[in-house]
């Protein structure tokens, strides 16, 4: 993979955060799962497939809730499982899902990093989940904005979802940078004009079909430390 340096990068005056994975933990999704009865890797099926179903809702003209598309899917898991009620564990599996905490590194990255830019969300799920986040995790009075595709024209990564973050924060997009866990969602916004990071804390290898991130980093501090050494 083929970044651009440090040296290439201005320190942006807008950092737009993903929320789903990007801020959030989803290793409770597992355990709550198996709690269903419905093994622990499926979860990660489960998130991916409703992604995929949002992407295809959106390539094709249209638009969906992603809570509507992420129940439905729990409700076709647990009836393919044979769940006595696969409605109800349904319900306590978004129950979860919008409860969830952030990852560790969160909070000390993005008390790093707010001094030094505007903080601003851009989920493909509502603003209120990544408020109530925000809020158990004491981070709320830290970003200005929190943005939802569910108001701009599709989901990201088109390119309206960019231009929407960029329209309502007034900024030029080459002063703002995404920062994801997806690379999907750096590719986006590459193609939307923003600087992008990638949150990689897996230790993952990057798709060589995706633009590149302008900065890799393994936990949000790890971010902070590289943005603090750049000029501009």
């Amino acid at each position: 993979m083929h970044g651009m340096t440090g040296q290439d990068v201005a320190a942006p005056d807008v950092i737009v955060f993903d929320v789903n994975e990007t801020l959030s933990d989803m290793a409770p999704m597992g355990r709550a799962f198996v709690a269903e009865g419905l093994p622990e890797h499926v979860a990660r099926t489960w998130f991916s497939e409703a992604l995929r179903d949002g992407f295809a809702v959106t390539a094709a003209g249209g638009a969906a809730p992603f809570a509507e598309i992420a129940r439905d899917g729990l409700v076709r898991l647990g009836e393919q499982a044979r769940l006595e009620a696969p409605e109800t564990a349904a319900e306590r599996l978004m129950g979860t899902f919008k409860d969830l905490d952030v990852h560790p590194d969160v909070v000390a990255g993005v008390r790093a990093l707010a001094p030094s830019a505007e903080l601003v969300t851009l989920s493909n799920g509502t603003a209120r989940v990544a408020e109530r986040l925000l809020e158990r995790a004491g981070l709320r009075e830290s970003f200005s904005r929190l943005l939802s595709v569910e108001d701009a024209p599709a989901w990201k990564p088109a390119r309206s979802a960019y231009e929407h973050a960029v329209a309502r924060c007034g900024a030029d997009p080459g002063r703002m940078m995404l920062v994801a866990v997806h690379p999907w969602d750096v590719h986006g916004a590459h193609r939307a004009g923003l600087r992008t990071a990638w949150i990689d804390r897996e230790g993952s290898r990057y798709p060589g079909h995706f633009a590149a991130p302008d900065l890799r980093a393994p936990d949000l501090p790890s971010l902070a430390e590289q943005l603090a050494h750049l000029s501009g």
